[in-house]
C-alpha cells in the first residue's frame, strides 16, 4: 500500500537503520535471546550513529527533531528482519520523552549528552505487585528530608530496570482522600544509590531480549535535584505521555503482523502439502487475504494516528481505539499466520513462533484492551 507519512529524511534514516540491523543485529540476535538482553554496547553504538539522540536537543549532541517518525521507522526495520531492538524502543517511546518534557536546565546538563550518546540506559518504575494500571493505587512512598527524598517500595515488571542507569520512579509524596490522583511525583534514581537492587529477572512468554525485573528502593535518598518535574504533578505528566507509549505498541504490533505475514507468505510458497504447495490450497489463498486487508486498515489508522501525534493533535481515546483495534488485528493475523506454518509454526526456530508470543503482550502492557474500551466508552459519554 501507498503511504504518505514520511518524508525523504526519513527514508534516508530508514536505509541507516536497516543496515545496522541487517549486520549488527541479525548475525547475534539469539544471543541476545539466550542472555535475555540488548548489550550495553549496541546502544552505544546507535548512540554514535544519531539513532538515540534524534530528539534531544542539538546542544547536548543530538539532531533536535522531536518527530516521532524516526522511532517508528527504527520499529518497522527490526520487525522487518524479524527481531525486535528489546529496551531500545522503552527507552526512546516510552522514558525519553518524561526527560524532554520535564527535566531542568542542570538536569539537562547531567544527563542528556549520556542520552543521545547511549551511555546513560533508562527505566520508569510505575507497576506494583498489586497495582497494574490503576496508577493512582501506587504505594511507594518519598518522604522529604531537608535536601532528598526518602525512597521506600517495590516495583515489578520493570522493562530494562537490569542495566538501567536512570531509573523514573513514581513515588506517593502525599495523600489526599478527596484525590486519589494526587501527591505522586517523579524521583529519577540512579545506578548505585544505596538502598536500591534489583531483584528477579522475570521469565516471560516473548519478547526474550528485553530484560524485566522487579526493583526494591529501602531509604534509598534521592536528592531533590533529581526530582522530575514538579512534586506531586506526575499523574498529569503519565497521563500526558500515555498516548504515545500506546501508539509505540500499535506500530510495534502492525509491522509484527506484516512481518507474520510477509514470512508467511514465503513459506507456503515454498511448503508442499499432497503434492502441491500450501499455498495453492484455496483456505491459504483466504485466510491470508483476510490478513492482509485488516492489516492495511491497521496500517491506514495507524499513520494517520501518527501524524497527529507529530502535530500535537492525538486525543488520548482516539489513542486507546488505535491500540485496540492494531493490537486485536495482531492477535488475530499471528494465530491465522502460524496455522498454516502447520507442525513448524509451534518450533521456537521458526520466526513465526517468536512473533506469536511476542504477540500476546501487546493486549496487556500500556494498558489491556479492556481499559482501552473503558477509555473510548467514557470518550462517547457512557
Amino acid at each position: 500500500m501507498r503511504r504518505d507519512l514520511f518524508t525523504a529524511d526519513h527514508e534516508a534514516f530508514r536505509a541507516l537503520v536497516r543496515d545496522v540491523v541487517a549486520k549488527e543485529v541479525v548475525p547475534h540476535y539469539s544471543d541476545w535471546e539466550k542472555a535475555g538482553r540488548v548489550p550495553r554496547s549496541f546502544f552505544e553504538q546507535l548512540g554514535s550513529l544519531g539513532v538515540l539522540g534524534t530528539a534531544v536537543p542539538a546542544e547536548y549532541g543530538g539532531a533536535g527533531l522531536p518527530d516521532y517518525r524516526y522511532n517508528v521507522v527504527l520499529q518497522e526495520e527490526a520487525y522487518r528482519a524479524l527481531v525486535t531492538l528489546g529496551t531500545v524502543r522503552t527507552q526512546l517511546d516510552v522514558v525519553l520523552p518524561y526527560f524532554l518534557a520535564y527535566a531542568d536546565a542542570g538536569q539537562r546538563e547531567r544527563w542528556f549528552p549520556g542520552l543521545a550518546a547511549g551511555k546513560l540506559l533508562t527505566a520508569v518504575a510505575m507497576t506494583e505487585p498489586g497495582t497494574g494500571s490503576d496508577l493512582a493505587g501506587i504505594r511507594t512512598s518519598a518522604v522529604r528530608d531537608g535536601d532528598a527524598y526518602v525512597l521506600n517500595g517495590a516495583k515489578t515488571f520493570i522493562t530494562g530496570g537490569l542495566l538501567a542507569d536512570l531509573v523514573i520512579v513514581v513515588a506517593r509524596t502525599s495523600s489526599d482522600p478527596e484525590d486519589r490522583r494526587a501527591g505522586l511525583t517523579l524521583l529519577v534514581v540512579e545506578d548505585g544509590m544505596p538502598g536500591f537492587t534489583r531483584g528477579r529477572v522475570l521469565d516471560k512468554l516473548g519478547i526474550k531480549v528485553q530484560d524485566t525485573v522487579e526493583l526494591a528502593f529501602d531509604g534509598v535518598r534521592v536528592p531533590v535535584a533529581n526530582r522530575l518535574g514538579e512534586e506531586g504533578a506526575a499523574f498529569s505528566y503519565l497521563g500526558r505521555n500515555l498516548p504515545q507509549e500506546r501508539m509505540t505498541v500499535a506500530v510495534g504490533s502492525v509491522a509484527q503482523t506484516r512481518a507474520a505475514l510477509d514470512t508467511t507468505i514465503a513459506d507456503v510458497k515454498e511448503r508442499k502439502a499432497f503434492g502441491r504447495t500450501v499455498a495453492s490450497f484455496q483456505n491459504t489463498k483466504f485466510e491470508l487475504a483476510a490478513v492482509s486487508a485488516e492489516l492495511e486498515a491497521a496500517q491506514t489508522m495507524l499513520d494517520r494516528a501518527v501524524l497527529e501525534l507529530v502535530e500535537g493533535r492525538l486525543s488520548g481515546s482516539d489513542a486507546a481505539k488505535v491500540k485496540l483495534f492494531c493490537t486485536e488485528v495482531q492477535a488475530r493475523a499471528v494465530d491465522r499466520c502460524l496455522q498454516l506454518f502447520g507442525g513448524y509454526g509451534y518450533m521456537l526456530e521458526y520466526p513465526i513462533a517468536r512473533l506469536y508470543a511476542d504477540a500476546r503482550i501487546t493486549r496487556i502492557y500500556a494498558g489491556t484492551s479492556e481499559v482501552m474500551k473503558v477509555i473510548i466508552a467514557k470518550s462517547l459519554g457512557l
